[in-house]
């Protein structure tokens, strides 16, 4: 084997850590990229935040004061060696737009009583025995998100035991005592609640109810059929309980205005507040497209820090500034990036769901990731990670970037039709069915097919059931 020494020429893409910043920018969300900006704060002395209390001239103009008092300090000579352009220094550059467009309110939000909290300060105002009081609280503990016993009687039994035998109280607990505290419960308010099933749930809110005690009764003959209620058998039910059609609607309608699940309100949910990266509006019969300015951070280059760079020495202190000044400028200008092809990419998405924003969701078109790459002349993946967790807020609500690409079905006049559009249009049409003859997923093909939009009995209950739509036997109402 012959060893040579020669020259080869090859292409090769290598991510340099510029690059990998901006790709990693890209994707991130707005509370993600607060975070890492903050980050970048914390770390870098020379990237700051525009303070919004003064202008940032005037505060340049302090800078740029006690700068040169220092260096007049310092007795350094007039001239400097100097080996960086200072046009290049975003002395003032701010990557957000000057004034937000609308009002900022209050978060007037506030906390909820729980169910537990509610039911124990009732629970206290009765005049209990110690040992009753126990057992309301093991009660209380075993009721679910509903309000709902969630355990058996037995359970709470030995519960409350187990707590008396703790608190050196001897004395036995019997069966009957947890069941006359939990009708003492179940009559609190919510009426209904630490009741173990629905039908007991709406008995107990039927004995409260004192208007109308015909309608009284003929309901409590309904409730003692629930079987057949439920399988919304209108005849049997009318033999057995001996009523009429008119005072079966009112007995079932009396039922309806009952609370199935009364611990539900009291239900702290946890809830989601997206912030908007984008906004759109319409002003003078066009739709403008904007970066919300209060999610946008306003960054510039420390001047003061920057300043002492003109030193140009050689010095450790010297060099790590200009590291600092290099990574802060790289971090600017990637942020900057960052908004221009957001901007470019939900200006695009718009323009083809031009439609969506004037209809609504009938109105929406097919769209891919390789429509709108082609057309900004950028790669899918990027397209993917700007539209990831972005989200854009329209006169029809907030919506994710994401939500405006859609797969797309045939027609018979050869074009295509986005599947939200479709789902859009099988929820107008189960909306305004007779609840008596719901449609069935046929049928609702056979009108889509009509409209010239062809899908088959198979895709329609494919997109029922994404919408959460029960099949048309569980819609039908017979009274």
């Amino acid at each position: 084997m012959k060893l040579s020494v020669g020259l080869k020429v090859a292409n090769t893409l290598s991510l340099t850590p510029q690059l990998q910043q901006a790709i990693k920018l890209l994707q991130l969300s707005s509370l993600e990229l607060e975070q890492e900006v903050q980050i970048q704060l914390d770390s870098n002395p020379l990237l700051e935040k525009v303070d919004d209390d003064f202008s940032s001239v005037e505060k340049e103009e302090q800078i740029d004061q006690s700068t040169q008092d220092e260096f007049k300090n310092d007795n350094l000579p007039d001239d400097l060696p100097v080996d960086t352009n200072w046009d290049e220094i975003y002395t003032n550059q701010s990557t957000a737009l000057a004034t937000p467009e609308y009002e900022e309110r209050e978060d007037n939000r506030s906390s909820s009583v729980s169910l537990s909290d509610h039911l124990l300060w009732q629970i206290n105002l009765l005049h209990l025995s110690e040992v009753e009081q126990i057992i309301a609280y093991c009660i209380v503990d075993s009721l679910d998100e509903s309000g709902y016993l969630d355990c058996e009687i037995e359970e709470i039994l030995f519960a409350a035991q187990h707590l008396l035998e703790q608190a050196d109280i001897q004395e036995e607990v019997e069966l009957d005592e947890v069941m006359v505290v939990l009708k003492y419960i179940q009559r609190l308010d919510p009426v209904g609640v630490a009741t173990r099933n629905l039908v007991e749930c709406l008995s107990i809110q039927l004995e409260s109810y004192d208007q109308n005690l015909t309608l009284k009764e003929n309901t409590k003959k309904l409730l003692e059929h629930a079987s057949l209620l439920l399988t919304n058998d209108v005849n049997r039910l009318m033999k057995q309980t001996q009523l009429s059609l008119e005072q079966l609607k009112q007995a079932m309608a009396l039922l309806k205005s009952f609370d199935p699940a009364p611990g539900a309100k009291y239900q702290e949910k946890e809830q989601e507040y997206q912030t908007p990266d984008v906004i759109l509006q319409k002003k003078n019969e066009r739709w403008q497209v904007f970066l919300n300015p209060d999610v946008l951070p306003k960054l510039r280059i420390n001047p003061y820090y920057a300043g002492m760079i003109k030193r140009a020495d050689q010095s450790a202190d010297n060099q790590y500034l200009k590291n600092q000044m290099l990574e802060a400028k790289n971090f600017i200008k990637s942020i900057d990036e960052r908004h221009k092809t957001l901007l470019k990419v939900a200006t695009c998405i718009v323009e083809h769901q031009r439609n969506f924003f004037e209809i609504g969701a009938e109105g929406m078109k097919p769209l891919v990731l390789r429509d709108v790459a082609d057309e900004v002349e950028l790669h899918e993946s990027t397209v993917s990670r700007v539209t990831t967790n972005k989200y854009i807020l329209t006169p029809r609500g907030l919506f994710e970037l994401k939500y405006f690409f859609s797969s797309h079905v045939g027609t018979s006049s050869g074009g295509e039709c986005s599947s939200t559009a479709i789902r859009a249009m099988i929820k107008k049409l189960i909306a305004v069915e007779n609840p008596k003859k719901p449609l069935s997923d046929n049928a609702i093909a056979k009108l889509l097919q009509e409209e010239g939009i062809d899908v088959a009995r198979r895709t329609v209950a494919k997109y029922r059931e994404s919408l959460n739509i029960p099949a048309s036997s569980d819609r039908k109402v017979l009274i």
